[in-house]
């Protein structure tokens, strides 16, 4: 099968994909970054006891894990979104 252009994907698409976007953008920033704060003041220092210097390193770890999950689940989503836009658009 072809693959259908932009008019036929047309603007619902358009608007569903930058909703995508906006969504997972503002989860790459407020995600790793609250986890950031709230691991290294509760978990780490809070529960764990650890030090100033060790909770900031750890706490490090959470943030970047999250930014990679994130990044997978965006890549995810888009390309199941892609492919169920191209089925849709698919004329047999």
């Amino acid at each position: 099968g072809r693959r259908p252009n932009k008019k036929e994907l047309g603007v619902g698409s358009l608007t569903s994909t930058l909703r995508t976007l906006l969504f997972f953008t503002a989860l790459m920033i407020t995600l790793p970054v609250g986890l950031y704060f709230s691991s290294k003041a509760y978990v780490f220092e809070g529960s764990l006891g650890m030090s100033d210097r060790d909770s900031y390193f750890y706490a490090a770890i959470v943030a970047v894990v999250t930014v990679h999950v994130v990044l997978a689940l965006f890549v995810y989503v888009a390309w199941n979104e892609g492919s169920r836009q191209w089925r849709e658009g698919k004329q047999d």
